[in-house]
């Protein structure tokens, strides 16, 4: 279903913008609108698929999370880095405008989608639209982006700026083992202002975004096989209150009310107001 809607995109762009694939119609929007702000070559990806990547796990989302102590030159953490979005495309807005998300139309949705109501893929969806209509915490502003469109204009409101960068982690290899990285290198992101947007388990690439007030760093690794990873690295205070899942899991890796920190999965994007 992932490759149908694919194909449904690029369709939608020949027919109806006549331009090629280079020039998307959200490459389009994005230089229109962010022209002094390079796009992730995660992002990228997603207008094109990402089929061959490898998918994230539980496991592999869970080991993102460390203590601070961790956080220096020379300490040693196990990592494995995946994507939620793997066999995901960002659809053109129009598409995924047509397209309901909402859980009173879940039914709809996964007859539209051709999604086994019993398959682990609608769980995913269940889980993705609850969490979307989730309350937002107090003081924060959170939305969920179906498009890059979408996403590119709710960093703009939220942040209330056109002068963005659009952060996220790089690893050298497509793919890479669960194993063993050194901090390398350790710097403090500078912003007056920062928006997360997390990708979730969907058919088609879908962000859950949100304002926050977290401290963000920039690490070098290198892991045992030589490939090179540039992480993200937020700090949070976990608040026992908060109904995520994503802040449930974490309460395991620190207490409640003491900082927690954690490498940025690749296909999450930290907007940063400078």
């Amino acid at each position: 279903m992932a490759r149908f809607l694919l194909l449904l995109s690029f369709l939608l762009v020949a027919l109806v913008f006549g331009v090629s694939d280079a020039d998307s119609p959200a490459e389009v929007y994005w230089r229109s609108v962010l022209p002094n702000t390079p796009m992730p070559s995660v992002l990228r990806d997603l207008i094109y698929s990402n089929e061959a990547l490898p998918a994230a796990t539980e496991e592999s989302v869970g080991s993102f999370y460390f203590s601070g102590k961790s956080l220096r030159i020379g300490s040693t953490m196990t990592l494995h880095f995946t994507r939620a979005t793997a066999g995901a495309s960002l659809l053109p807005r129009q598409v995924a405008d047509s397209i309901p998300f909402s859980s009173s139309k879940l039914p709809n949705i996964l007859s539209r989608l051709s999604i086994d109501p019993s398959s682990e893929m609608a769980s995913s969806i269940k889980k993705t639209l609850a969490e979307c209509e989730a309350n937002a915490m107090p003081g924060e502003i959170k939305h969920c982006a179906t498009s890059l469109e979408s996403m590119v204009d709710f960093a703009m409101s939220s942040l209330k700026s056109r002068n963005l960068r659009a952060l996220s982690t790089f690893v050298s290899k497509d793919t890479t083992p669960n194993q063993k990285y050194t901090i390398t290198g350790l710097n403090k992101v500078k912003a007056s202002g920062l928006m997360a947007c997390h990708a979730q388990r969907y058919p088609y690439a879908v962000f859950r975004c949100h304002t926050t007030t977290s401290t963000v760093y920039t690490v070098s690794l290198i892991g045992a096989d030589g490939s090179k990873v540039i992480g993200k690295v937020p700090v949070h205070i976990i608040d026992p209150d908060h109904p995520s899942e994503g802040y449930r899991k974490k309460r395991g890796v620190v207490p409640d009310n003491e900082p927690i920190f954690h490498i940025l999965p690749q296909d999450d994007i930290i907007w940063a107001r400078v």
